[in-house]
């Protein structure tokens, strides 16, 4: 059975798409930890990160750094964090996550309540920093 994400990648599933490439996706967490809390995924579902092949781990590297440059450019926070977790949901995926404080990437802290307009928002002012950069 396909992943979320995987199903996400098909279009069968709706996201705040912030970035494509002919390989990598990167949307919007529906879950955020901070406003502008991002995903980053390689298209072909593969569970283990270090499983990717090289050319797709890089890819899926070079769109993350870019995603995480324009989100930073937006001053939601000091820095934006990185984490690869990869227990909920079985497709290899990076998490950018606009961060202040170490405790910020908890995961099991409460998520931000956000309706589509904020989220539309977000996902605009993440492509247009990225469109400038």
């Amino acid at each position: 059975m396909a992943s979320i994400f995987s199903r996400i990648v098909l279009g069968e599933i709706p996201a705040y798409k912030v970035a494509e490439t002919e390989h990598c996706l990167a949307f919007l967490d529906i879950n955020p930890l901070m406003t502008g809390h991002t995903l980053v995924i390689p298209k072909k579902e593969v569970d283990f990160i270090f499983d990717l092949e090289e050319e797709a781990y890089l890819e899926l590297m070079d769109l993350v750094r870019k995603v995480g440059r324009a989100i930073h450019s937006l001053g939601y926070a000091k820095r934006v964090g990185v984490a690869v977790i990869g227990l909920e949901v079985p497709h290899a995926h990076v998490h950018l996550v606009p961060i202040n404080e170490l405790h910020d990437l908890d995961f099991s802290r409460p998520k931000l309540s956000m309706d589509s307009s904020a989220f539309q928002k977000v996902a605009a002012d993440i492509i247009m920093a990225m469109q400038a950069s």
